[in-house]
């Protein structure tokens, strides 16, 4: 007889559902970051440095990605482990690929500013979120607060939200007032997406 008291068992993702996982997750990513893009707006995390670097430099968010997320991997490799590390490179690698292909198969000509920012924050949350479940990330931030709610329990969401929040209001420098103050509400969108929906007393998946 099974005993109520010891709880639902957590039982480990198979290597496809992983595989599957990383390919669903970067997708809504990418695609959202890519609907962010299109209407000039920003985002946190090294993703939000990337599109801004992209607004004022010759060189694309791909390229941005990858190089903002270098020196992330060295807290990942000694803090998070090689399997998880190797993961979210993979993820961050995908994610600059999806972002190249986007652009390519759909183009779109004219995208509502608040629709865009809504849309497209949900996607990159809900991205995450299926990033966050088969342990990996997108890097930079991601790993930060990733490390902090395992070692102190501080809620992934909350801690992105904060920095994510200062990342944006960066944005003052590049960006007209109306799409920092989008960007800012993409963030909060996204983050609480996170933090309602990424907990470890939660889930057991």
């Amino acid at each position: 007889m099974v005993d109520p008291s010891e709880g639902p068992q957590r039982v480990p993702h198979s290597r496809f559902e992983n595989i599957v996982a990383l390919f669903i997750g970067t997708f809504a990513v990418s695609f959202g970051l890519y609907l962010l893009k299109e209407v000039g707006v920003a985002t946190g995390g090294t993703a939000g440095i990337a599109l801004l670097a992209s607004y004022v430099s010759g060189w694309s968010f791909s390229v941005w990605f990858v190089l903002v997320n270098i020196p992330f991997f060295v807290l990942a490799i000694r803090r998070m482990g090689w399997r998880f590390t190797l993961k979210t490179l993979a993820a961050v690698v995908m994610v600059s690929l999806f972002s190249e292909v986007h652009p390519l198969l759909l183009e779109i000509r004219h995208m509502d500013p608040v629709y865009a920012t809504i849309l497209g924050s949900l996607l990159a949350g809900i991205g995450l979120i299926v990033l966050f479940r088969h342990q990996a990330s997108l890097g930079g931030v991601n790993i930060l607060a990733l490390y902090l709610q395992q070692s102190r329990g501080w809620r992934a969401g909350y801690v992105q939200l904060v920095v994510d929040v200062l990342i944006v209001l960066a944005a003052f420098a590049t960006l007209p007032v109306p799409m920092v103050l989008l960007s800012v509400v993409g963030a909060v969108i996204l983050n609480m997406i996170i933090a309602m929906n990424h907990r470890p007393d939660r889930y057991f998946g």
